[in-house]
């Protein structure tokens, strides 16, 4: 897993699959508010002229030397929920990306959010 002191370390290497095969470049890293703990990334995908920023969960993300492993075939990282590479995450759409990888989403208690971009 990664800790919260190495992430600006890992900003722009390759996220790769399981295979291997890259999914895209590190962009940024979104925290669990309640733990402080690294969540997801934002990885950048796409063309040039059509990047988008894709969230891919770090349970289980191993470190290489040069690239962070997680442990999503490309295919399903690429389709996940995404944003511009100049957007911010809405709060309401925070559930989606939890839901779209099977995973349970459950805010703070006072409706907080569940992710922090660090």
């Amino acid at each position: 897993m990664i800790r919260s002191a190495d992430i600006r370390e890992w900003r722009n290497h390759d996220v790769v699959d399981p295979k291997q095969r890259r999914i895209g470049t590190l962009e940024a890293i979104y925290v669990d508010t309640a733990t402080d703990e690294p969540a997801m990334a934002t990885v950048r995908t796409g063309l040039l002229s059509r990047q988008r920023l894709v969230f891919v969960p770090l349970d289980e993300a191993v470190l290489g030397p040069d690239y962070v492993k997680v442990p999503y075939d490309k295919g399903q990282a690429r389709k996940a929920p995404s944003i511009g590479t100049d957007d911010v995450l809405p709060a309401e759409q925070e559930e989606a990306i939890f839901q779209y990888y099977g995973m349970t989403y459950k805010p703070g208690a006072n409706g907080e959010r569940k992710l922090a971009r660090r």
